[in-house]
Order: structure tokens, then sequence, then C-alpha cells
């Protein structure tokens, strides 16, 4: 069934019970892989991906990866930075069609590249000269958004990995309530597309350096009017805001809890020490 739009309205709701800029629920863990450098699952709505990073290590590159110093390039960590390799692995069930995607399918080695190059500009790769850092993005769910679910669940995979970074790398998706053919100027933005929504109306993927406007990533794929560009920029980086400040609280929750698990153990060594 077509996506009705003509319902859209900033007092209204979406087709989900959202507000336009009300995200999706949002869930994630870290390290969720124990024999994993770094492992996180990231959920928006959903769309669900699970990463493992491996690394940084003195390995050749895996078959299938993309590299962030070149599309087909050599990996390895041939220069004086680390070469980051991003493979994407989508499960046959994770859409309702269960279309199957092989290795050299475009559209995975698109989203491969694009996630290399972004995380290529905020990790401190000059740190690990020769070496190569590798994530592996296994897509569970795809409701929509799915390059700012990979984006966002590398970043957290990163974080566990002790991997030094300038900040957190979020990403978030942003719409217009019209179509291009419908070339109506007051159309609203939406925040956080999902896959119905991705199928009728343009959208955009922001990428942006933690708290900052910085943008790190910028990806368009539909026709739309420029005047709706800045809405729609604007409303993705106001969502990656919000899931900057989520992810820091699961990374801080996590923390908190190591810490905490650490100080018992001691304390009970201690007592032990005492009694004897």
């Amino acid at each position: 069934m077509p996506l009705d739009t003509s319902t859209y309205n900033l007092a209204l709701l979406r087709i989900d019970g959202r507000r336009w800029n009300e995200l999706r629920q949002l869930r994630a863990q870290i390290r969720t892989q124990a024999a994993a450098d770094g492992s996180a699952y990231f959920e928006l709505g959903n769309t669900k991906v699970m990463c493992v990073v491996s690394g940084p290590s003195e390995e050749g590159k895996r078959r299938g990866a993309a590299s962030s110093n070149a599309a087909g390039g050599a990996g390895g960590g041939g220069g004086n930075a680390a070469d980051i390799l991003v493979g994407v692995v989508v499960g046959g069930f994770s859409t309702v069609d269960r279309k199957k995607r092989g290795r050299g399918d475009k559209r995975i080695q698109e989203l491969q590249i694009t996630v290399a190059k972004s995380l290529a500009a905020v990790l401190h790769t000059h740190l690990f000269p020769r070496s190569t850092i590798t994530l592996s993005l296994h897509i569970l769910s795809q409701d929509g958004s799915l390059l700012a679910g990979l984006i966002n669940a590398a970043t957290l995979a990163l974080v566990d990995a002790g991997v030094p970074m300038t900040d957190y790398l979020v990403a978030c998706s942003a719409g217009s309530t019209s179509s291009h053919a419908a070339a109506d100027e007051r159309a609203d933005p939406l925040m956080d597309l999902n896959s119905q929504e991705e199928q009728e109306l343009p959208f955009l993927t922001v990428a942006t350096l933690g708290a900052s406007d910085k943008l790190a990533a910028l990806v368009c794929e539909s026709r739309v009017q420029v005047g709706r560009l800045e809405g729609m920029m604007v409303t993705a980086t106001d969502g990656c805001r919000s899931i900057r400040e989520y992810l820091d609280s699961v990374v801080k929750e996590k923390g908190r809890r190591m810490v905490a698990e650490g100080a018992v153990e001691k304390g009970v060594s201690m007592a032990m020490d005492i009694d004897v």
C-alpha cells in the first residue's frame, strides 16, 4: 500500500505514531562478544545491527571488506596509518522478502565504503602504523535508517575495543513530507525515517562528530529541492545529538558496572587476608 503523505503535519502523527522530530526507540549494548576485541549491538526501531571489531593488528585484508584508503585498495596497513576494513553481512531473515545479497552486491559495497571513509575521519589511525582495524557489521533486521544504524553500531564497538577517536561518530536520517515531484516548498522535515517512509519520501543521512555540528558524512540518494536541504540537515543533526547522548549514557553505565564489579572483587580479597 502506498504511503499517504497528505496527512503529514507538524501537529499530527506519522504512520508509526511519532511526531516529526521524534526518534524511534533506541537500544544499545557494548561488549556483547567476550572473545572479540570490541563488540556492540545497536537497535533503532526495528533496524538492528551487531558489530564486531578486531585489531589493531598486523593482518592482511579480509576478503570482501572495503578499505578506508581506497575502494578496492590493498589492506594490511602498509602505510603510516592503520587501514580500516569494513565488512557488511546482511542476514537473509533481515527483510520480509528474504533477498540474499552476496559479497559483490553493489549496495553492500557502497555501505562498506561509506562507513570506512566516515570512521577514517575520526579515528587516530596514525597511532597504529602498518596495522589493520577490521569491523564486521551484521544486519539482523532492516526497517529504514540502515546506514545510520551501521555507523552508530561501529562507533560503540570501536569504543569497546579502546581504539582512540576524536569523539563519537553518530548518524541519523531525515526526510521531507513531500516528494520531489510535488514541488511543495512548505514541506516539513521528518527525523529518523522507517523503511516505508524511505520508499516514498526523499531523505538523507547525516553523520556528525560528537555533540558538535561538524559533519563527517552526508549521503543523499534522493531528488529533493535545494530549499528543503537545510531543514532536513538541521533535523538530522538534532537527531544525532540525541543519539550521541544515548550512546554516551550506555558507555558510562557499562563503565560504572565494570568499576563496581572490580571494587567488589578487590574488597573480598582484602577481607580474606584480614581473616587469615
